[in-house]
C-alpha cells in the first residue's frame, strides 16, 4: 500500500521588498547575511495583504554556493489580521549565477533553484485561522530589490 501523492494548490503570490543586505561575515555556520524585509505585498484568493516592514532574511552562503534562508516577516490582511510567516529554504544554481544574484542582478530564474517550506502563525479565533494547520512551499525568484514568491498549499 502507498500513501496518496501530495498536490499543490496556488495559495497566493508574495512581493516582499528588500533593503541593503547585512553582511555579518563568516561564522561558525557559514557567511552570514542579515537581509531586512521592508514590506511587500501578498495577493491571494483567501489570503490578501501587506508586509509589514521589521522582517528580515537570515542567510547563510556556504562555500559551495548553497544559500540558506530563513525568512521571518509579518502581514497584515486586508482585514486586519496579523499573520507571522516563516519561510526557510534553499537558493543554489551554477556559481556565475549565484555570483549575479549576490551582486545585486536578475540572472534567468531558470538558471538557479530557489524553494522554500512555509508556515504560518495567526490568532486561533481569527479569520485567517486555517493557515495555522496547512503545509506550504513556494518557488521563488530573487528580484535586485525583493524576493518574488509562488506559494502553493500542499494537499
Amino acid at each position: 500500500m502507498t500513501a496518496p501523492r501530495p498536490g499543490l494548490e496556488p495559495l497566493a503570490h508574495v512581493e516582499a521588498g528588500l533593503g541593503e543586505p547585512l553582511d555579518v561575515g563568516v561564522t561558525p555556520h557559514g557567511h552570514r547575511r542579515v537581509v531586512p524585509i521592508i514590506g511587500g505585498t501578498v495577493a491571494g484568493t483567501r489570503f490578501t495583504g501587506e508586509i509589514l516592514p521589521g522582517g528580515a532574511d537570515w542567510q547563510i552562503i556556504q562555500p559551495d554556493g548553497w544559500v540558506r534562508i530563513e525568512a521571518r516577516y509579518t502581514a497584515r490582511a486586508r482585514d486586519g489580521t496579523l499573520v507571522s510567516i516563516v519561510s526557510r529554504g534553499v537558493r543554489h544554481g551554477p556559481p556565475e549565477v549565484m555570483s549575479a544574484l549576490l551582486a545585486g542582478e536578475s540572472p534567468d530564474p531558470a538558471a538557479y533553484r530557489f524553494r522554500t517550506a512555509v508556515s504560518f502563525e495567526t490568532a486561533e479565533d481569527g479569520p485567517l485561522s486555517w493557515l495555522n494547520h496547512l503545509i506550504a512551499v513556494s518557488s521563488a525568484i530573487r528580484a535586485p530589490a525583493a524576493v518574488l514568491l509562488d506559494l502553493y498549499e500542499v494537499t
